[in-house]
């Protein structure tokens, strides 16, 4: 919890007000930055990361040690390409790997818990807006984000309109549905129902509820993957053995593969964290925010858009992306869409799919 990361941080000049009407004092944003930045700063493009993704998107993990979560694509050479462009990676405001969130030190010198207020993902852009005016870039050559990433695309889009040139979103969405709000309570709910969660204040015990932390994981990593790729990849083959136990161990290779997963996010996530990022995706509704057409929130910009979807997900269905289409040419704005063919669900945007490669880089260099 609230690890010391060797990332850059800067501390915001100026207080983020928020959405509850709280306000965040000293907020710190850490973040990763790839490439050098021309004189006329002109070449920055924004990375927006996911749910529970972080800043080292082409950098190894301090904890995990694992390869960034889009090393294939951000590079010298690669689709983002660093010799021409300044990339920009930063965590969140309520994450847990550098920025302020609810394991930071609140001004009494204890961690924040559950005393740090609920976010919203306009927050988050707030904050990542600030640390655009503390490198004194004022406007972006492309913003892109995949899934939450892309919310929080959409949202600087809407509400800073005058701050990037082109805004790349890969599936994602305008609003939560009903169905990702009840999955999201599931995990939620996992997390509170750990008896080491302890209201929150858990930090400094010897005990976390990680339990908890890792049924939710489990429960959300379903959501993303799909059908097709889960039954490709496991089937219902059995894990180590020839035959079933008949008890309740991990029979199954599926079984097998989410207890890790479940396992291994809890090295290097916080559940308050997952408890408060999670609720800012509920509430995201661009449209509410707009006076309730979608429309309203892109009247008048400037910028080129670009969505991509997956024909495999089910968690931002395609029907997702051309709400915000059709929002968008409602508007009158320069949009491309384009629903990709790939087998892995919801987390196609984050594996190897060369058809994404080729639009993302048509669009960022075009």
């Amino acid at each position: 919890m609230a690890p010391e990361i060797a990332s850059k941080r800067v501390k915001l000049s100026a207080d983020l007000p928020l959405d509850s009407g709280q306000v965040l004092s000293g907020v710190e944003i850490a973040y990763e930055t790839y490439g050098e930045l021309a004189a006329d700063k002109t070449n920055a493009i924004l990375i927006c990361h996911a749910l529970t993704g972080d800043q080292y998107v082409a950098s190894d993990h301090p904890i995990t040690g694992k390869p960034g979560w889009w090393e294939r694509l951000v590079g010298p050479g690669k689709v983002i390409d660093t010799n021409r462009f300044f990339v920009i990676c930063a965590n969140v405001i309520g994450s847990c790997m550098g920025s302020t969130g609810p394991a930071s030190l609140a001004e009494n010198g204890k961690q924040y818990g559950m005393r740090f207020p609920v976010i919203t993902i306009r927050d988050m852009v707030r904050g990542l807006v600030g640390l655009l005016d503390e490198l004194g870039i004022e406007k972006l050559h492309t913003v892109i984000g995949g899934s939450m990433g892309g919310m929080q695309a959409l949202s600087l889009a809407a509400n800073w309109p005058e701050r990037a040139e082109r805004v790349l979103v890969i599936a994602s969405s305008a609003r939560h549905s009903a169905q990702n709000i009840a999955f999201h309570e599931v995990g939620r709910q996992a997390i509170m129902a750990d008896r080491n969660w302890s209201e929150g204040d858990y930090y400094g015990s010897d005990a976390s509820p990680d339990n908890g932390l890792a049924v939710a994981r489990m429960a959300a990593h379903i959501t993303y993957l799909s059908e097709e790729g889960l039954t490709e990849k496991f089937g219902r083959n059995l894990q180590d053995r020839d035959t079933k136990s008949f008890g309740f161990d991990a029979d199954f290779q599926v079984e097998s593969y989410l207890r890790y997963q479940g396992s291994g996010f809890t090295q290097r996530f916080d559940a308050n964290s997952y408890l408060y990022i999670t609720r800012a995706m509920d509430y995201f509704d661009l449209a509410e925010e707009h006076g309730g057409a979608l429309a309203n929130a892109f009247a008048g910009s400037s910028a080129r858009f670009c969505l991509i979807s997956f024909d495999s997900d089910w968690l931002y269905p395609t029907a997702e992306s051309r709400h915000v289409v059709h929002a968008l040419n409602a508007a009158g704005a320069k949009v491309s869409f384009v629903e990709l063919s790939a087998p892995f669900g919801h987390d196609s945007f984050l594996l190897d799919v060369p058809a994404l490669d080729r639009v993302m880089k048509g669009f960022i260099d075009g």
